[in-house]
């Protein structure tokens, strides 16, 4: 099983069984963040919690053989037409240049990893509309003069 079809079939037994990301991420021992992910083909996940998420969307040893194979990470679009996924280009099209200019201020030239990195993802209640609350804490990584 490729990782297209593997996340076909999650998608489609997650809504079938009326899970949410958290449900299956707890059966994992992992973030629903990092579990969704992996689960959307674009992070890998050890045995045991590919086991387990398997196990816990009803599906067998393929989806879980699939969940363990590393990922290549690739995007078929230039600019995402999903709304929700073209306003992270559009912040990033926006503020880019001011995140860059502020990590490198206070931190040095160099990057902040998406390797050494997590991600947490809330909504804050508020009378005006309900806020979204998205913590990027990834490692930084110098760059080396050789």
């Amino acid at each position: 099983m490729n990782k297209t079809d593997m996340k076909d079939a999650i998608l489609e037994a997650k809504d079938a069984k009326g899970l949410k990301w958290s449900d299956i991420a707890k059966a994992a021992g992992l973030s629903p963040e990092y579990t969704c992910s992996a689960c959307l083909g674009m992070n890998h996940l050890d045995k045991k919690p590919a086991d387990a998420v398997a196990k816990a969307l009803g599906l067998g040893k393929d989806v879980s053989a699939a969940l363990q194979r590393f990922p290549k990470k690739t995007w078929t679009q230039t600019i995402p037409t999903d709304p929700l996924i073209y306003r992270w280009y559009e912040i990033v099209g926006v503020y880019g240049e001011t995140i860059k200019e502020i990590i490198n201020e206070k931190f040095g030239d160099g990057i902040m990893s998406a390797i050494d990195f997590s991600m947490d993802i809330q909504k804050q209640a508020d009378p005006k509309g309900d806020r979204v609350v998205v913590t990027l804490n990834g490692k930084f990584l110098p760059y080396k003069a050789w």
